[in-house]
C-alpha cells in the first residue's frame, strides 16, 4: 500500500518505486523522479521492510531497526545554511535505505536538556563543543561527525577540509591576475579563514584587514559585507565562506551595478543548489556532500555492529565548479 500511495504521489508506477528505493543506482528513472520518490517516501513516513528483503536474499533472522540522532551542531535551523540542508537530507536517504529511524534533529542544546534520549548512534553535522561529544558519549559510544576540518575528539569523522578549500579558492583567483583579495565569513580561528590568510601569505600578498569581513554566514550579511567592501577601489575579488553568503554579495553588486566602475570576482565553497541560481552563475567550491552522508552513515553501522573500535577519519577532496562570477584581471 505505501509502495502504490508513493506512485500516485510522484505520478509514476509501483515498479518504478520499487526499483529506485531498493536500487541505489537505479537506471529506470530519470533523477528527476528519483527525487520525486524519495521525497513522497519521507512523506509517508515509509519504511523499507527490511526483514522481506533479508528472506528474499536468504537471510534470516530479524533485525533491529537502529534509532539515529542527527546532530545540527553548526546552526539552530536546516534553512539557515543550505549546505547542512542538504547535508541532512542526504543523510536522511541513506538512513532510510538502512532501514534506520531518525526521530527528530536535535541542536546542541537539546542535547543538553533531553539527556534522557535513547538511541544507537548519532551523527554530528558541523563543529561542535567538547561538552555537546561529553554529554552525546553518555547517549551512545557510537558517534560520527561531519566537519569542513579535522577534530581533535575522539570519534569516527567525515572529512573535506575547509582550509583546503579555501586555498584552492584563493589560489584560483591568483591564477586569474587578483592580488587584493577580500574575505567574507567566519573568522574566529576557523579553517576556511586560515586556508585565505595561509594562501595569501604563501602568495606573498599583503593582507588587507579591512578587506576582512567577520560575519555569521548569511545571505543578509553577505550582502551588507559586500557592500562595505565596494568602498575599497582596489579590491578585485572576494572570497565568501559559503554558497549563502556569496549569493547576498552577488545581490549587493548587482543593486550597485551603475555606481560602480569594475567588475568584482566572487568565489565561494561548498557549491549548492544555489550555485546554479544566481546571476552570474557562482563558482565555488564542490563539497561532495552526498557521499560524505553516505560514508557516514555507512562507518556508524560498522561501528554500531562492532565492525570497528579505533577512530576513523575519511577525508574526501574538493574541486573548483568553475562558472561564470570570476573574471581574468
Amino acid at each position: 500500500m505505501s509502495l502504490k500511495k508513493i506512485a500516485e504521489m510522484a505520478g509514476t508506477s509501483t515498479s518504478t518505486v520499487s526499483r529506485v528505493l531498493n536500487n541505489n543506482y537505479a537506471t529506470c528513472a530519470s533523477e528527476e523522479l528519483k527525487a520525486k520518490i524519495w521525497k513522497a517516501a519521507h512523506e509517508i513516513n515509509y519504511v523499507p521492510n527490511v526483514s522481506a528483503r533479508n528472506l528474499k536474499s536468504g537471510q534470516s533472522g530479524q533485525e533491529k531497526k537502529l534509532h539515529i540522532l542527527i546532530v545540527l551542531a553548526r546552526v539552530k535551523t536546516l534553512e539557515q545554511d543550505p549546505f547542512f540542508r542538504d547535508l541532512y537530507r542526504n543523510l536522511e536517504i541513506e538512513t532510510f535505505k538502512k532501514g534506520f529511524t531518525t526521530e527528530c534533529i536535535i541542536t546542541q542544546n537539546d542535547v543538553v536538556r533531553q539527556k534522557s534520549l535513547t538511541c544507537d548512534g548519532a551523527v554530528i553535522l558541523g563543529r561542535c563543543s567538547s561538552k555537546i561529544i561529553h554529554t552525546l558519549s553518555n547517549l551512545t559510544q557510537n558517534l560520527v561527525g561531519i566537519w569542513r576540518n579535522p577534530m581533535n575528539f575522539e570519534i569516527d569523522e567525515i572529512v573535506c577540509d575547509g582550509q583546503k578549500a579555501a586555498q584552492a579558492a584563493v589560489t584560483y583567483l591568483i591564477q586569474k591576475g587578483h592580488r587584493k583579495i577580500g574575505y567574507i565569513g567566519d573568522c574566529s580561528y576557523e579553517s576556511r579563514y586560515i586556508g585565505y590568510c595561509e594562501t595569501m601569505i604563501n602568495h606573498h600578498l599583503p593582507i588587507d584587514y579591512s578587506c576582512i569581513i567577520p560575519t555569521d554566514q548569511s545571505k543578509e550579511e553577505g550582502f551588507q559585507a559586500m557592500e562595505r567592501l565596494l568602498e575599497d577601489t582596489e579590491l578585485t575579488a572576494v572570497l565568501c565562506a559559503n554558497d549563502i553568503t556569496a549569493v547576498g554579495a552577488l545581490e549587493a553588486l548587482h543593486v550597485h551595478k551603475k555606481q560602480r566602475n569594475r567588475k568584482i570576482s566572487v568565489i565561494a565553497i561548498d557549491d549548492t543548489d544555489e550555485a546554479q541560481m544566481t546571476k552570474p552563475l557562482l563558482t565555488t567550491v564542490h563539497i561532495p556532500r552526498e557521499t560524505m552522508a553516505h560514508m557516514a552513515v555507512q562507518i556508524l553501522h560498522d561501528r554500531i555492529l562492532h565492525g570497528h573500535a579505533e577512530k576513523l577519519r575519511v577525508e574526501f577532496p574538493c574541486h573548483i565548479m568553475e562558472r561564470d562570477s570570476c573574471f581574468h584581471i
